[in-house]
């Protein structure tokens, strides 16, 4: 299949690099055109760790060029992206062509829905719940996969394209998908947001000062019980909605193959068995830039729609802001635009299935 994907990360080399190696026909698009003109001078993609290839990649000229004849388009962006390219991408997209949000944040499938709801273009948007793999550029042609997830969460948007929406994923990406109950599943399934807010707030010297520590090895009891308790206000407002979500603890588990315990107990074990990792070495990190105003604001607005107020995450924001000297808070340019801060609870949830 022609893939396109929006965005020129590591995330978006893996993602080439996964799709080239499996049969499939990748083009990725820069915004600035910078990171792939080595690409588009026809030198071959490298990847190596969880993925050895070396494979071509073609570069699209700008997102017109990327999405014509495209069956397929992957937005593969830092959050702070995603507006950006999806306003790039709706004059180009037309009916039934499918999206795939690579990780879906702060509830952006409804901001897209509704860019294409106003030219009456109608397709499935497609939303994972986390990337599906990790990595770092090491060269304008280099990426180094970290780790390809095993299991990784999926919805679409309306909700009837679910089971298609699913089966495409599995054609591109393997037998890995695990759907889940809508958007709002998605939108309440990412833990990064919480867990990273526990990890940098009470870590922040460390950051700044540019330390090298062990991220899981600073996970102490103290660092758990808060990440415990941001943890159990996520899961008030799945529960208000009937929406069956992993518990973090559940997600340490799975993820990184560890025995059930409390969230510092098992980033000890982690931190024991040398997979840790290591912690930002500057506070100029996405655990802050994009997942405070991306991933724990929506958190919060839907605790304020649903009567079960996200306190801590709501205090992390500002606790942040206050850090930085900026108000974290308007660096989102997505929920803004979508005008639900009034909506009831029942209006979101119908909104959540079947778009604008």
């Amino acid at each position: 299949m022609r893939v396109s994907i929006l965005g020129a990360g590591a995330i978006a080399y893996g993602l080439a690099a996964y799709l080239a190696e499996a049969g499939h026909d990748p083009m990725i698009w820069s915004p600035s055109g910078q990171r792939t003109e080595a690409l588009a001078a026809g030198e071959l993609l490298e990847a190596t760790g969880c993925i050895e290839a070396t494979v071509p990649v073609r570069a699209a000229g700008d997102c017109k060029d990327a999405i014509a004849n495209a069956d397929v388009v992957v937005i593969a962006l830092p959050a702070y992206g995603h507006r950006m390219a999806m306003d790039a991408a709706v004059p180009h997209l037309v009916d039934e062509m499918p999206v795939i949000i690579s990780s879906h944040s702060s509830l952006g499938a409804l901001y897209l829905s509704k860019r294409l709801a106003e030219r009456k273009v109608r397709l499935p948007i497609i939303v994972w719940g986390t990337t599906l793999l990790t990595g770092r550029q090491q060269g304008p042609t280099e990426i180094h996969v970290a780790s390809v997830r095993q299991k990784l969460d999926v919805a679409t948007l309306p909700y009837g394209s679910q089971n298609d929406g699913h089966e495409l994923c599995t054609t591109l990406f393997g037998d890995r998908f695990v759907k889940r109950d809508g958007l709002l599943a998605i939108a309440l399934s990412n833990l990064n947001p919480q867990n990273h807010l526990g990890i940098a707030l009470l870590n922040l010297t460390r950051m700044e000062k540019a330390e090298q520590w062990s991220q899981g090895g600073n996970v102490t009891p103290a660092v758990g019980r808060f990440i415990e308790a941001l943890d159990a206000e996520r899961l008030a407002i799945a529960a208000h909605f009937g929406i069956a979500v992993r518990t973090v603890q559940e997600h340490f588990s799975l993820s990184f193959h560890v025995p059930m315990g409390t969230v510092s107990e098992m980033n000890q074990e982690m931190d024991r068995q040398g997979r840790g990792g290591f912690g930002p070495t500057t506070i100029a990190s996405r655990y802050i830039l994009e997942d405070v105003p991306f991933g724990l604001l929506p958190t919060v607005l839907l605790g304020k729609l649903t009567g079960n107020p996200a306190i801590l995450h709501e205090s992390g924001v500002s606790i942040m802001s206050a850090a930085y000297g900026r108000d974290l808070r308007a660096d989102n340019d997505i929920l803004p635009a979508l005008g639900i801060e009034g909506l009831a609870d029942t209006d979101l949830v119908n909104l959540s299935r079947k778009g604008f």
